[in-house]
């Protein structure tokens, strides 16, 4: 009896060690990431950190993997770009400057388009008009009606028997 408890308790336990053996990433740590805020005078611009985006103000969790590029940009204003470097002196890692903030400058109006002269090309002289004849030609004929054998419907009612 001993024996058969004894197999069984084997082998269950070689199943769970089956299943959840090749799991050793539950043990690995995320990547660390740090809350970075951004700000823009005037707000409501466009940020882009790598794939993330928001608008200012407005605040990004980022991953502390290394330095980010942070670019600015909004509609009548130049694009802005700030650099996040990583400060690894305390744990975890934090970026700076942390809050970003950033005065975008207007852009300049584009420059006014020149009129250019069009090329004038060479038409060729109107021909002088014939003199209008004496009496109108003569009008054609109007088309001649079909025969009604070959309309596939009857062009006038059938007259009624008697």
């Amino acid at each position: 009896m001993y024996r058969v408890i004894a197999i069984i308790g084997g082998g269950l336990m070689l199943a769970a060690c089956s299943s959840s053996g090749s799991n050793f990433e539950l043990f690995k740590s995320s990547p660390s990431t740090d809350a970075v805020r951004f700000e823009s005078e005037p707000p409501g611009a466009d940020v882009k950190v790598g794939d993330l985006t928001c608008r200012t103000p407005c605040s990004l969790a980022i991953p502390t993997s290394g330095p980010q590029t942070v670019t600015y940009s909004l509609n009548g204003y130049q694009t802005a770009t700030e650099q996040l470097e990583v400060q690894t002196t305390s744990y975890p890692p934090t970026f700076s400057p942390n809050p970003v903030t950033v005065e975008l400058a207007v852009a300049p109006p584009p420059p006014p388009r020149r009129a250019t002269p069009r090329k004038r090309t060479a038409k060729p002289a109107a021909k002088p008009r014939a003199a209008a004849p004496a009496a109108p030609a003569a009008a054609a004929p109007p088309p001649a009606a079909a025969p009604a054998a070959t309309a596939p419907w009857p062009t006038a009612p059938a007259p009624a028997r008697q």
